[in-house]
C-alpha cells in the first residue's frame, strides 16, 4: 500500500481464494498417416464422424493408424490428431489447366498461406496427397452475351442465383461483373460415393478484393474459398485473368485485376481436373525427432495430452513415442506388441513381448498391452487386425469419465475392450504369467464375459508404486494441478505468510483426493524446516508433499476350510 500524505480513505482488496485447479486427464493424442487433412498440424476431433470429416477414411495402407485414432473415439471425445508428413515430399494437386497452373503441385501452408515453389495455381486441392487428385474446379463468370455462358454451363443446376454478373459491391465502386459461381466436384466418387458429384457450391463470389454482401460477410473469392472449403484453397497471386468476359477494368487500380482478353473457355467458363497431388504413407514422417508427427506432441506447455498412442508403431518407432512420453513426465505413451498374425505360434507371439518390452526399457510412463484385435470396418466391409493401444487409452479415458484417473483401467468392472471379434493372440494362464513378468498386460478374451485388459503394469523394471498405472497418473494428476497452482507463489516473499498460504491451497486438494481413494494419507511441510535461510538467499520456494498412493488388487487368495460339525467357528476364526 502506497503512503498517504494527507487523510483519506483507502479501499483496496486481496484475492484469498485461489485453489488447486482441475486439471484434464482425457484428452488424448496420436500421429498417423492419414489420406486428408493438415499435415503435422495438431488438429481435435470429438468423434469418429469428425475423424472422416478432417482426415478422411482408412484404406489399405493406413487402417493400423485410423482405427487407433477411431477406437480412443468409443470411450473418449478429445483427440488431438497430427497427420505427418513434410513439404519435401507433400504436394497439393493442382489444376490442369494452362494459366491456373499447369497442374503444377505445390506444398501449401493453409495457416500461412506459404508456398513451395513453383507458383502455386488460383486453386489448389486444399490438403496435400493424392485424395486431391479425385477433385475437379469448375466456375463460371459473368458474359455480355446475356446468359448464353451460365445456361450453358453443365453445373448451373447447381446454382440457384442464376446468371452471375455485379455484386452490390462492385455497383458501389462502379465495377461491373465481378461475379462468378464456383462448384466443387467428386470426379471419381472416392470422396462422396458418386462419380462427377458437385460436393461444394459457392455462389456470387467476387474478384475484388475486400468484397462484402450487404450484411457484411466477405465474399471475396479468397477469404470465402479459404474459410469455407473443406476441399480446395487459393493462395495463387495471378488473380482470375480473362473470368469474366465482360468485366470493366476502369477501377484497376482499386481492385487489383488485370484485364485480359484471354478466356478460359467461350464466355468465361473454366473447368479442370485437379492432378499432382503426393504424399502418404511414409512412416519416417510420424518418428521424426524434430519434424515428425509425434514431435508436434513434444512440448507439454503447447501440446496438452495425457494420453499418448503409438499406433502400429514397433521397435524403434515405439521406443520414440515411449521415450516422448518419460522426457514430458505428464502422460503416458500406450504401446502394442505387434502380433497382428493368428497363424504365427503361441511361443513366438511371447517372444515378440519380450522384445519390444525390453527396447522400451525402464520406463514408468509406458504402458504395454499384448497384441492386436480383430474387428469389422464398416468403410470397407471388411475385417481388420488392429492394434489395441487405442482401447486402452480409451479404458483410461473412460474411467476418468465414471470415476478417476487413480482407478485401474483393467478387469472386469472397468477393462471391457469394445468392438473385438477375436484377438490374434488370447494368452493362456500361463503365458499371461510369463509376460506380466516382462511387463506386458494381457488383454484376454473369457467365455461368455467379453475381452478385457487383464493387467495394470507400466514398463517399469523396478519393484515401486510406480509400476501401476493408477499410481502413475495419480501422480500426473497431482504433479499438474499442484504444480498449476504453485505458480502464484512465484514472486510473492518466502515467509511464513506464503508458506502457510500454500499449505492452505494445497491440503484441501489433496483431502478430496484421499476422500475420493486416490489416497489414504498424505502430509504437506513448507516451512522453516525445507525453507531455510539458504533458501531463502537463493530465491527458492521449498515443499515437501508426502503421498501414500492407493494400490490396485492384483492377486485375490481365497481361503475355504472345511470343519467338522461341532467345531466353533469362533475358535476356528480365532
Amino acid at each position: 500500500m502506497a503512503f498517504q500524505l494527507s487523510p483519506s480513505v483507502t479501499v483496496t482488496e486481496r484475492d484469498l481464494t485461489t485453489i488447486v485447479p482441475t486439471v484434464a486427464t482425457t484428452n488424448a493424442g496420436v500421429a498417423g498417416l492419414f489420406e486428408w487433412g493438415p499435415v503435422n498440424k495438431r488438429v481435435t476431433v470429438s468423434s469418429v464422424q469428425d475423424l472422416v470429416s478432417r482426415f478422411g477414411l482408412p484404406r489399405d495402407s493406413n487402417f493400423e493408424y485410423w482405427f487407433t485414432a477411431a477406437n480412443y473415439l468409443g470411450y473418449g471425445n478429445n483427440l488431438q490428431v497430427v497427420r505427418g508428413g513434410d513439404s519435401a515430399s507433400f504436394k497439393n494437386a493442382g489444376p490442369t489447366m494452362a494459366g491456373q497452373g499447369g497442374g503444377a503441385a505445390v506444398y501449401i501452408d493453409e495457416d500461412s498461406a506459404s508456398t513451395t515453389s513453383p507458383t502455386p495455381s488460383v486453386f489448389n486441392a486444399r490438403y496435400p496427397g493424392s485424395f486431391g487428385n479425385n477433385l475437379t474446379v469448375s466456375f463460371c463468370g459473368s458474359a455480355t452475351s446475356a446468359g448464353a455462358t451460365f445456361s450453358g454451363w453443365q453445373y448451373a443446376n447447381n446454382c440457384s442465383s442464376g446468371q452471375p454478373s455485379t455484386t452490390s459491391y462492385g455497383d458501389r465502386l462502379s465495377v461491373g461483373n465481378d461475379a462468378f459461381h464456383l462448384v466443387v466436384v467428386d470426379r471419381t466418387g472416392l470422396i462422396s460415393g458418386a462419380t462427377g458429384n458437385v460436393i461444394e457450391v459457392f455462389e456470387n463470389l467476387s474478384i475484388i478484393p475486400g468484397a462484402v454482401s450487404s450484411d457484411g460477410t466477405s465474399i471475396y473469392y479468397k477469404n470465402r474459398i479459404n474459410n469455407s472449403s473443406k476441399y480446395i484453397i487459393a493462395v495463387g497471386s495471378a488473380g482470375l485473368v480473362g473470368l469474366t468476359a465482360g468485366f470493366t477494368a476502369g477501377a484497376a487500380s482499386t481492385v487489383n485485376y488485370t484485364a485480359s482478353s484471354t478466356a478460359y473457355s467461350t464466355g468465361g467458363v473454366f473447368t479442370a481436373d485437379l492432378a499432382g497431388g503426393t504424399g502418404e504413407w511414409n512412416k519416417g514422417q510420424l518418428f521424426s525427432s524434430t519434424t515428425g508427427g509425434y514431435a508436434q506432441f513434444a512440448d507439454a506447455d503447447i501440446a496438452d495430452v495425457s494420453l499418448l498412442m503409438a499406433g502400429p508403431a514397433t521397435g524403434a518407432d515405439a521406443q520414440t513415442v515411449t521415450d516422448l512420453a518419460k522426457a514430458r513426465k505428464d502422460c503416458v505413451a500406450f504401446v502394442s506388441v505387434r502380433n497382428n498374425d493368428p497363424t504365427v505360434a503361441a511361443d513366438t507371439k511371447v517372444a515378440n513381448c519380450k522384445t519390444l518390452r525390453d527396447l522400451v526399457g525402464n520406463n514408468n510412463y509406458a504402458f504395454i498391452d499384448s497384441g492386436y484385435k480383430y474387428q469389422y470396418d464398416a468403410y470397407n466391409d471388411v475385417y481388420r487386425y488392429v492394434p489395441l493401444n487405442g482401447d486402452i487409452a480409451g479404458l483410461c479415458a473412460r474411467t476418468d469419465a465414471a470415476q478417476d484417473p487413480w482407478y485401474s483401467p483393467a478387469g472386469f468392472n472397468r477393462g471391457q475392450i469394445r468392438g473385438a471379434v477375436k484377438l490374434a493372440f488370447n494368452p493362456s494362464q500361463t503365458q499371461r504369467d510369463t509376460i506380466y513378468q516382462y511387463g506386458i498386460n494381457p488383454v484376454v478374451t473369457f467365455p461368455g464375459q467379453g475381452t478385457l485388459l487383464y493387467g495394470d503394469r507400466t514398463a517399469q523394471t523396478k519393484a515401486s508404486a510406480f509400476d501401476r498405472i493408477n499410481v502413475r497418473r495419480l501422480f500426473i494428476v497431482l504433479e499438474k494441478a499442484i504444480a498449476t497452482a504453485a505458480q502464484y507463489s512465484l514472486f510473492e516473499f518466502n515467509d511464513a505468510f506464503t508458506r502457510a498460504q500454500f499449505k492452505s491451497l494445497v491440503e484441501p486438494f489433496l483431502r478430496d483426493v484421499q476422500g475420493r481413494r486416490g489416497i489414504t494419507d498424505f502430509k504437506v511441510v513448507c516451512n522453516e524446516s525445507n525453507n531455510t535461510a539458504a533458501v531463502i538467499d537463493s530465491n527458492r520456494f521449498v515443499a515437501d508433499i508426502y503421498i501414500k498412493p492407493n494400490r490396485s488388487v492384483n492377486y485375490i487368495q481365497l481361503n475355504f476350510i472345511a470343519t467338522r460339525t461341532g467345531v466353533s467357528f469362533d475358535e476356528v476364526g480365532a
